[in-house]
């Protein structure tokens, strides 16, 4: 069994009058990580001190940590400079038959969603776009939808484990095996859930799989990582460059490596992201998502009875992002004001986001209840 992970906030920088629940939009650096890229900085000050396989080792690092973090083999993953970098290197590699169905949601992130419509008509497919269901019980509107009769086969699905507005669960272990049944291809993006929710491939099978690590897994913006199915490691690349061919041969690398980015060994960004992802590999995954559960259980109980404020249930909520929903709508202004209170979330699609990580403890829920009832008073 996993021990009780503690609140981490001594290995950050923020102030003790700063409650910062707003993780799922930009994660603080911890100090290690911080303290990762100024070498890095130093290191690019003097590149004489650099050998001949200092880009390599770094970017191989990193790789196996988000390997690891996947629980997959490292030849399995690419080094992008984004989830939008590696949606398209997807999208470039799969087909769509002619006369299926693209599956997507209703309010679906931009990298994710963008890219399938023209797709989808130049090869003859549809995009069928799931609305919101009113319980939000998204699960169950995506199998109705996938498994309704007379309806084309899904070609393709374009998915996440959760909404990213709102933290309202995908439960993507019983969608997969309903889309691998038609032979659909699945396309993930896991920026709202790498680090904190299990991605089990075994059970989910992705053709690919995407994930930044600016948000739960401590890193910096700019770097990311993609999951590329053994199966489509023979695939095109988006960009041509040197090390992605063989030496001596006009061939591309086998694995995944063949996708990684142009200028992927970056002596500042890859060696924060390599030590942000191996802390939360230290502290375990399981570990971080009861911590977090607990947050946001103790933020929606100090909020829950506030008049006019409505939340999903627990068992349809992740347990690192707790969607407050206003009658009316957000009120006008009412971040910046929390903000003058110390209280920093995020506004996304009107809904009140509030997402706490391991660096959040007490204190923060009751600055947090404590900001929202003044707000609501005055």
């Amino acid at each position: 069994m996993t021990a009780p992970l503690a609140c981490q906030r001594d290995l950050f920088e923020i102030p003790a009058e700063v409650a910062y629940l707003n993780a799922a939009a930009y994660v603080p650096l911890p100090r290690a990580v911080r303290e990762a890229g100024q070498l890095g900085v130093t290191t690019k000050s003097f590149p004489w001190h650099m050998g001949a396989t200092h880009g390599t080792a770094i970017s191989e690092r990193a790789r196996t940590a988000a390997a690891s973090l996947l629980g997959t083999a490292v030849d399995n993953v690419a080094i992008t400079g984004a989830v939008s970098y590696g949606i398209a290197t997807a999208a470039k590699n799969l087909k769509i038959a002619r006369g299926s169905r693209v599956l997507m949601i209703e309010g679906e992130f931009p990298s994710l969603a963008l890219v399938w419509p023209e797709l989808a008509a130049a090869a003859g497919a549809t995009v069928e776009v799931v609305q919101r269901p009113a319980d939000a019980d998204w699960t169950s509107a995506l199998l109705e939808a996938i498994e309704r009769p007379g309806a084309p086969p899904v070609g393709l699905a374009a998915l996440t484990p959760l909404h990213w507005s709102d933290g309202s669960l995908i439960d993507l272990a019983r969608i997969a095996p309903a889309l691998h049944r038609q032979g659909a291809r699945i396309v993930i993006d896991a920026t709202q859930t790498a680090g904190v929710l299990d991605l089990d491939l075994d059970v989910l099978k992705p053709d690919f799989l995407a994930f930044p690590t600016y948000k739960w897994v401590l890193g910096p913006y700019s770097v990311a990582f993609l999951y590329v199915a053994p199966e489509h490691q023979d695939g095109v690349p988006l960009e041509n460059h040197g090390p992605a061919r063989q030496a001596g041969s006009n061939s591309y690398i086998p694995t995944a490596r063949r996708f990684d980015r142009g200028e992927r060994n970056d002596p500042v960004g890859l060696p924060m992201a390599a030590v942000g992802l191996e802390q939360v590999l230290e502290w375990e995954r399981p570990a971080v998502a009861a911590r977090l559960r607990g947050l946001t259980d103790a933020l929606a109980a100090a909020v829950g009875d506030l008049p006019g404020i409505s939340m999903l249930p627990r068992e349809r909520r992740a347990p690192h992002i707790l969607g407050l929903r206003f009658a009316g709508g957000l009120p006008a202004g009412m971040l910046d004001r929390l903000a003058g209170r110390g209280v920093h979330v995020a506004d996304r699609m009107g809904v009140m986001r509030v997402s706490p990580h391991v660096y959040n403890h007490e204190g923060d829920v009751a600055a947090f209840a404590a900001a929202l009832k003044a707000e609501r008073a005055s």
